[in-house]
Parts: structure tokens; C-alpha cells; sequence
């Protein structure tokens, strides 16, 4: 269906890929993956044609239609959100506007022959409307946005009214209303909840084109993606299989390239030796010039260089006591600006004890944020009580955490401010572990991206003696990689964890236990995250 075929790109001076093909054929669901910078929205960019290859080409048959998801969203405002999402279904709502019209006309008095006019197109524009499947339009339309999270009060809501989250979710209900032949889908489950990230799941899952992706949600994939495209090392390698099998088949290709290397550098050394001996001796003359053309020949097998993990220790925290957390009969509403209230939920009780992974869980407004507020002091309840155990000290993180970093302080210079008493090697180690090596380190805040200043705020946090980790989204903007760090640290930190995360697999890995907010409860399930599956029986 579509042909990369042989494609060079670069951008200043920096090669991205290298006469590099790949192909996506009808109905193939795929994840794009590879670091960032690699050029993977480039790939992207080049098959809408918003971009030219410099060597190669892209062909695809002219009447395809390709629908693209990008984290560029368009200005949003003037309409509801049901006529926004309306707008992206072609010819659709045009046509539908021209029934009306006819259906207006043919309500007003006319003559036989004016009427037999209007009746002739009103036919030809119906039988349009019902082939391109304009009938179930509406109903379309409304399953899109609701399942991607949207109230039914809010589906006549002026779209500039909502926030850059919200608009990103109208942009992707209007590439899924398009119901194209090829979805290109750069990062689409960013700024959704997890009933949002399952639902799409099953959305994409019966949908009948050809899927290209990228996701930082490791499950997401695997549920999904049958091939996989990494875009690394100035090269594009197909994989056959999901994520998980990418990652084993990676690490395979890795060694048997090693092994290919060593072969091929013992094999060097022997010419090279021998060049060396005889390159003085007139009677080894023609073999010696042999060698040398041969060696001039060969292709040299080039290892990319991996990235390595650093091992860090974590400072020690304080002991705390056995009670960390403990919520008795809590009550929570906010005072809206409208003067009215709304309630959170109501009579929540739990206990968190030590060394609890706690997933906080809940649909899109439950409250999960809140309640997470509330325990680290952030805000009040508004009835009951939450009680911090004796000795417990708290590190929060949430997306309004990243304001507080100087956008004039470079990497390393934030940190250091935060535990001054630290040594350099110290600090450094600690930014090695979240992924800052090298150079990286001197960059200035002001120019990190999104999941940089995530992971900058997390190190911070965890490089103080804190016993109970208070976690509000911290996997948002995170790649799968940088996810993996941060579970490796919550893995070995030596305390007690509180999160919200829409990310299944980290949930999985971590949780010991799961609170649910649903109708204004608070429900305790003291088991993992499979336990809290079979209890709920829930399949995300």
C-alpha cells in the first residue's frame, strides 16, 4: 500500500537514515520506535509529504486516504465539540448541510416540475450521503468522543474552552471519525486516562486499515502492533512481532553482531599482522599487496554503542513508622467557578502502610489527583481526615512540579542547588541514572523537553531522604526507556509509593496494592494489579 522505498534524510549535517526502505501493507498494524531525535517523526512527516526525502521515495496509490496524528494541534475554537469532530468526516457534513436545505425547500410551496428538480438532487445527494455512510455520522461521532472521555454535557461545549489535553483528544477523535485507509498516529495515547488508552486500544483494534504508531505505552503496542520499524543508527530495521518480541530480537541481533565483530577484528589482526612481517620482503611482495586490497574491501561491522545503565544509591531514608497514611471518613468538594459545588467523593477510609506500592486508579475526574493532594498537604479535605504517620517525610511530584524548575539553571546546576551539600561526582551520578550523561548535563532548563523535565523533577525528589513517594502522573512524556528508570527506582527505593499512572505495564510491575475512586468511593484492594483485575473484572 505504501512504499518507503530507499529513503535518505538528514537535518544539519546530522544523517537520520541512509537509503532505508520499509513497507506498510493493508490492514498491517505497526510501532515506529527508536530514541528520540532518531527521526521517527520525520518518517512520519515524509509519508504525508510535508517533507521530501533527500535520496528515495514514498510511493502510495493516488486514491488512498491517509489520516495523520500529530502533537501539533490546530487553533480549536467557535464550535462544539461534536461539529469540531464533525468537520474532519470529508464531504460528509457538507452534504448533510444540503439536505437540510432540500428538506427546507421541499417544505415551502412550489411547482410540480421545481419540485421534481428538487427531488432529483435531493435523491442523488442522499444516496452520496448513505454510501459514504453519512446515517451513522452522529452516532459515529458521539462514540468517538465519549469513549475518548468527553461528558455528554461537555459535546456541545465551545472547543476553545478547553484545555491543550482536551483539544488533543478532539484533533484524534477527528482522525478517527475520518476512518481512513492509513492512520499515521504519532504518540496517540498522551493526554489520555486509562479508560480512554482501553478504549482506543479496542477502537484500533477493529479498525480495518493500515496502522503506523508511535506510544510510549509498552502494553499498548504488544495489544496492537504485529511489526515493528525502529528508527536507530542512521538506519530503519523491521522486526516481525510485537514490543516485547522486539526487545528479545534486539538484544539477539545485538550479540550475534558482537560476535560477527570480534570474528571479523581477530581476522583483521592476522592480515594486518602478516601485512607488517612481509611488507619489507620483495618475495611477499604480490601476496602482500593482496592483503592490502582485500582489507580495503571489507566492510567493517560497527557496533552501536549502548547506553549504560548506571547504577545509583539512593540515600537512605528515615525509618517512619508502620502507619504512613491513614484516611478516616474523608469528604472532599471543590467550590466551582460557577458557584456551584462538586463533590470528589465522600466517607473515603484506607490505611497505607510501609513499604505499600499503592496505583491509585479511577476514571477522568474520580479524584485521583486530589486525594493525592490532600495527603501531601497540597489541599484540605473537606470533612474527616487524613493523618501522616510520626516520621514521614514526603516526595511529591506532579505536572505542575516542572514550573518550579529555573528555565536559567543548566542541568546540573538545578540539581546541585536542591542538595547543595553534595559532591559533583555525586550529583552527576545521580543525573547518569535518569538518563543525563555527558554534555547533557550543562544543558539549560529552558531548552528540555517535556520528558526531560520529568525526569530532571524525579531525580531531585529522589535524591532526598524521603520515605514516602506521592507520584501524580509521572510516567507523562516519559519514552518506554525512561518509564523502565523510574520503575528500576521505585523497584529499589526503600519506602512507600503512592502513584497515579495510565501506563498498565508499570502499574503491573509495581503495584502491591490498588485504591479505586469510582461514585465518589474510595475501594482498597490489597493485592497486586492481576488481583485487582480478576476482582473488578476488568480485561485492560
Amino acid at each position: 500500500m505504501i512504499h518507503f522505498a530507499k529513503v535518505s534524510k538528514s537535518y544539519g549535517g546530522k544523517t537520520l537514515y541512509r537509503e532505508s526502505s520499509f513497507q506498510l501493507n493493508p490492514g498491517e498494524k505497526v510501532g515506529l520506535v527508536g530514541p528520540n531525535g532518531a527521526g521517527k517523526t520525520t518518517v512520519f512527516r515524509i509519508l504525508v509529504g510535508e517533507e521530501s526525502p533527500e535520496v528515495g521515495q514514498v510511493a502510495k496509490p493516488e486514491d488512498v486516504v491517509v489520516g495523520y496524528f500529530s502533537q501539533n494541534i490546530e487553533d480549536m475554537r467557535g464550535r462544539s465539540v461534536i461539529d469540531e469532530v464533525k468537520s474532519a468526516a470529508g464531504a460528509l457534513p457538507k452534504i448533510q448541510a444540503q439536505l437540510a436545505d432540500f428538506e427546507s425547500r421541499l417544505a415551502e410551496p412550489m411547482d410540480d416540475d421545481e419540485m421534481a428538480k428538487v427531488l432529483e438532487k435531493y435523491g442523488e445527494r442522499q444516496a452520496e450521503f448513505e454510501r459514504l455512510g453519512g446515517y451513522d455520522l452522529d452516532a459515529r461521532v458521539a462514540e468517538i468522543v465519549s469513549g475518548l472521555g468527553f461528558a455528554p454535557e461537555d459535546h456541545n461545549r465551545d472547543t476553545g474552552t478547553f484545555s491543550g489535553g482536551w483539544k488533543m483528544r478532539i484533533a484524534l477523535a477527528k482522525i478517527l471519525v475520518l476512518n481512513p485507509d492509513v492512520l499515521l498516529m504519532d504518540e496517540p495515547t498522551n493526554h489520555l486516562d486509562l479508560e480512554s488508552i482501553v478504549w482506543l486500544e479496542n477502537w484500533l483494534r477493529n479498525f480495518k486499515g493500515a496502522l503506523l504508531m508511535t506510544s510510549h505505552d509498552r502494553d499498548f503496542m504488544n495489544r496492537l502492533v504485529t511489526k515493528i520499524i525502529e528508527v536507530a543508527n542512521q538506519a530503519i530495521t523491521i522486526y516481525s512481532g510485537d514490543y516485547d518480541f522486539y526487545e528479545r530480537e534486539k538484544e539477539i541481533r545485538r550479540e550475534q553482531l558482537i560476535a560477527a565483530a570480534k570474528r571479523q577484528d581477530e581476522m583483521l589482526a592476522k592480515e594486518e599482522e602478516f601485512i607488517a612481517r612481509f611488507a619489507a620482503r620483495a618475495s611477499h611482495a604480490a601476496q602482500v599487496q593482496s592483503r592490502v586490497k582485500k582489507l580495503e574491501k571489507i566492510d567493517r561491522i560497527e557496533v552501536p554503542t549502548e547506553e549504560k545503565a548506571i547504577q545509583f544509591e539512593w540515600p537512605v531514608p528515615p525509618r517512619g513508622g508502620d502507619e504512613v497514611v491513614k484516611i478516616e471518613r474523608m469528604g472532599k468538594v471543590w467550590q466551582r467557578d460557577d458557584g456551584r459545588t462538586l463533590s470528589v467523593f465522600q466517607n473515603a477510609t484506607a490505611l497505607v502502610k510501609r513499604l505499600d506500592r499503592v496505583a491509585v486508579v479511577g476514571v477522568n475526574g474520580a479524584g485521583k489527583s486530589t486525594l493525592l493532594k490532600i495527603i501531601s498537604g497540597q489541599t484540605e479535605p473537606t470533612s474527616g481526615k487524613v493523618t501522616v504517620g510520626a516520621g514521614i517525610e514526603i516526595g511529591y511530584f506532579s505536572q505542575n512540579s516542572l514550573d518550579v524548575l529555573n528555565p536559567r539553571m543548566t542541568v546540573l546546576e538545578e540539581v546541585h542547588g536542591r542538595i547543595p551539600t553534595a559532591s559533583l561526582g555525586y550529583v552527576r551520578n545521580l543525573l547518569g541514572a535518569f538518563k543525563f550523561s555527558g554534555d547533557e548535563v550543562e544543558k539549560k532548563v529552558s531548552v528540555l523537553s517535556g520528558g526531560e523535565k520529568s525526569r530532571l523533577v524525579l531525580a531531585t525528589i529522589l535524591a532526598r531522604p524521603v520515605n514516602l513517594l506521592v507520584l501524580d502522573e509521572p510516567t507523562n512524556h516519559l519514552d518506554v526507556q525512561s518509564r523502565d528508570v523510574l520503575l528500576e527506582a521505585i523497584h529499589r527505593f526503600p519506602g512507600t509509593v503512592m502513584i497515579v499512572s495510565h501506563d498498565r505495564h508499570f502499574l503491573r510491575k509495581m503495584s502491591t496494592r490498588v485504591f479505586r475512586l469510582d461514585r465518589h468511593e474510595l475501594n482498597v484492594y490489597d493485592g497486586s494489579w492481576e488481583y485487582y483485575l480478576e476482582k473488578t473484572g476488568q480485561t485492560v
